[in-house]
């Protein structure tokens, strides 16, 4: 992983650091402390293969560290532990995502904010797993950017998948969510009818324009206000080819990462509730000069900064 972790050294002074010099490899969950990122890689893309999406994602991961390692720490107190990545070499992808939701339960048990890079949106189901495993009995809201509800019911001998995941999370209780970037031409009107039957609010991509800012705030702090705790998921197929080309399932009028997007975006990582996040189906076989990787690593990236 140290091979990963590299960039411009400028200097050893604070004001000089850049993230790979901060960056601490670990497997010893004790060493985290209140307020660390807390990074594993979710190395999978056996949901996507099941859902029948382009495979690749699972080499995302690494190269996703690579284009983080040079960005300037601007914190003083920043801290990134790194518990290198999970992987589902047996097919076996319930059992990973039972692997990572431990791992994310203990991190936050321990005040850490838990990260994972995925891998195919499969990563939803075990990323919540293991926050509503730390806190049982608290309310879990999860805020979904996506072009797809991710909502469809497991095929019979085929089981989870990257699209079953706010189905699973649905099976568990009641569901709290707000999925911002939906598609029309992207979801059938049974994901449509399965998202009101859940209560699962969305915001459509052609909602997402600079003079609705006010509306989409509104929708954000609404779903925040209303809950205890916030996982923030991203799938990269929701941005536009032009500047995601490297996804699961890529989209010609995907969402720009503009302005706008950037301001809703920062609105919700501001908010004190959150205390997971994660980037999924950065796919490195479709990617074309690494500008999927690089987005999903500035996205990462604004966590940081806040």
């Amino acid at each position: 992983m140290n091979k990963i972790w590299q960039g411009r050294l400028d200097g050893e002074e604070l004001l000089y650091h850049r993230l790979f010099q901060r960056v601490k490899e670990e497997t010893n969950y004790d060493a985290i402390s209140t307020n660390d990122f807390v990074l594993h890689g979710f190395a999978v893309d056996e949901g996507v293969r099941r859902n029948k999406g382009r495979q690749g994602a699972k080499d995302a991961p690494c190269i996703i560290r690579k284009n983080m390692s040079n960005f300037p720490v601007v914190l003083p107190d920043f801290s990134l532990l790194d518990f290198g990545n999970i992987t589902c070499e047996d097919g076996n992808l319930e059992n990973t995502q039972n692997n990572l939701a431990k791992n994310v339960s203990k991190v936050l048990l321990k005040g850490g904010k838990s990260m994972v890079l995925g891998g195919g949106h499969e990563v939803t189901y075990a990323h919540y797993l293991g926050v509503k495993t730390a806190f049982p009995e608290q309310k879990i809201g999860i805020i979904n950017i996506d072009a797809h509800f991710d909502n469809r019911q497991p095929e019979k001998g085929v089981g989870a998948s990257s699209g079953t995941g706010f189905w699973q999370i649905a099976q568990e209780g009641e569901i709290n969510s707000l999925h911002i970037g939906i598609q029309r031409n992207s979801n059938t009107l049974k994901l449509f009818d399965t998202a009101h039957q859940y209560g699962m609010k969305y915001i459509l991509a052609d909602e997402l324009f600079f003079e609705n800012l006010p509306s989409i705030y509104q929708r954000i702090d609404e779903l925040m206000e209303s809950v205890d705790y916030v996982y923030l998921t991203i799938c990269m197929d929701v941005f536009n080819a032009s500047i995601a080309p490297g996804v699961s399932a890529s989209a010609y009028n995907g969402i720009p990462a503009d302005t706008t997007f950037m301001h809703f975006y920062r609105h919700i990582l501001k908010n004190q509730k959150l205390l997971a996040l994660d980037v999924a189906e950065v796919n490195p076989l479709f990617d074309i000069q690494e500008r999927t990787a690089r987005l999903a690593a500035c996205l990462v990236n604004e966590w940081f900064m806040i």
